[in-house]
């Protein structure tokens, strides 16, 4: 689990720098309704650890972000709203950002784009002049590129978000997802990405699949 005050420094840092020296309310409360939504009890895999991977995976892209603050609030709002038996979780964090934001301070310009960020990550799919949309995705699917044991603590915490899902029809969803990603011609955008996660990526998805259909 993250450590809540340097999250909540993180948080403040971000915001700040996206509100561009205009000033505006208390960051920390809403740094800490965030941080209640991360860690509500039907999450296994999107929780304080998942949010701090991405936010050191964003630092790590920083250089290849047009605006590497707006990224930052975006992955904070990327899945700060998650129900698993629910389709919609990024058009509903998108909105939650959307009514958050300018109360915080936030101009309207930076927060329509940090919706737009989080509306992106349906797809995972930047355009290939998107810089911020590209350092979001590669965050956010880094964890495709851990080390074994990694990888395998975060397909059991995937399955256990979806424990309500019958073993044969999550095996069939989840090999489908696995092929979907490994046709694509890259899974990572940023050079970074591809250099350094597409390999182990791939081998990651190919053994899980294989595992899945064998």
């Amino acid at each position: 689990m993250g450590d809540l005050d340097v999250l909540r420094l993180r948080w403040v840092r971000a915001l700040e720098g996206v509100r561009g020296g205009g000033g505006g309310p208390d960051p920390l409360p809403y740094a800490d309704r965030l941080l209640v939504r991360w860690q509500e009890p039907q999450r296994r895999y999107h929780t304080l650890t998942h949010l701090t991977a991405v936010l050191d995976h964003v630092d790590t892209l920083a250089e290849y972000a047009a605006d590497p603050d707006v990224v930052r609030l975006a992955a904070w709002f990327h899945d700060a709203v998650y129900l698993p038996d629910r389709s919609e979780n990024e058009e509903r964090s998108a909105r939650l950002a959307e009514r958050a934001l300018p109360e915080a301070g936030v101009p309207a310009d930076r927060t329509a784009e940090v919706a737009r960020l989080v509306r992106l990550t349906v797809s995972h799919d930047p355009a290939a002049d998107d810089r911020d949309g590209q350092v979001l995705c590669d965050a956010d699917l880094a964890v495709l590129a851990g080390p074994p044991s990694a990888y395998a603590a975060y397909t059991a915490a995937v399955r256990e978000e979806y424990h309500f899902v019958p073993n044969e029809a999550f095996r069939a969803g989840r090999a489908a997802i696995l092929r979907e990603l490994l046709e694509l011609p890259r899974l990572f955008r940023t050079p970074y990405g591809r250099r350094a996660w597409e390999p182990t990526a791939r081998y990651n998805l190919a053994a899980e699949l294989a595992l899945l259909t064998g």
